[in-house]
């Protein structure tokens, strides 16, 4: 495992997809089924994953995404960048790159700068902080337009609630909310990714999904 610096890695002009997701589903959950399944589709695309690098989802996508990656012509790396806890998490064995942070913030940080994509798994507090830090940071255009894909049925109703009470009471305008993608599955996740990938090849770093195509509901 290397320790390269975030400096370096950006030298590389790879096409990276974020995985954020709980650190408690268990291996055998369905859930952990679909991130891995996932992550090897990405994997054997020649496609780089950022995950925490910690235990349950993000040890999905990074097994997923080796073993995808034997399959592909292209150089992957699977990133993870861990955070020091009081209760120290173990860094799981299948990344290519980890660094360690002490503070979320530059953490969370330099998750946006490394990302082209963004795939929001199941997850707790952990996952809503990441969640909610990119929207908004994409949302006020300090990082570029990149698709939020909202993964699995955890999200409808976050969506639904956000229509019910900010965007009703105009906390915030409808094209923030555009801003976020709702994928049932694996298959619908892809698709997006593959849009984006598609443009990032054109050299576009301001792309950004086609939102009539892929709406909410």
């Amino acid at each position: 495992m290397k320790r390269r610096s975030i400096k370096e890695e950006l030298k590389h002009k790879d096409f990276r997809v974020t995985i954020f997701g709980s650190s408690r589903i268990k291996r055998g959950n369905p859930t952990y089924n679909q991130i891995k399944f996932l992550a090897r589709m990405l994997g054997e695309r020649g496609m780089d994953i950022i995950t925490g690098g910690g235990p349950g989802l993000m040890m999905a996508a990074n097994e997923g995404h080796k073993a995808g990656s034997r399959k592909s012509k292209i150089k992957t790396h699977s990133i993870g960048l861990s955070i020091k806890l009081p209760k120290e998490q173990k860094t799981n064995k299948h990344l290519d790159i980890m660094k360690k942070f002490s503070r979320f913030s530059n953490r969370l940080d330099n998750f946006m700068l490394l990302s082209n994509v963004i795939v929001v798994a199941p997850g707790g507090v952990g996952t809503l902080l990441e969640l909610f830090y990119a929207w908004q940071l994409i949302q006020v255009r300090q990082v570029c337009n990149i698709p939020i894909i909202l993964l699995g049925k955890q999200w409808p109703s976050l969506i639904k609630w956000l229509e019910r009470y900010p965007l009703k009471k105009r906390f915030f305008e409808k094209r923030d909310l555009n801003l976020l993608f709702l994928a049932k599955n694996c298959n619908e996740a892809i698709k997006m990714i593959d849009t984006a990938y598609k443009e990032f090849k054109k050299g576009d770093k301001k792309y950004c999904l086609n939102y009539k195509k892929y709406k909410l509901y």
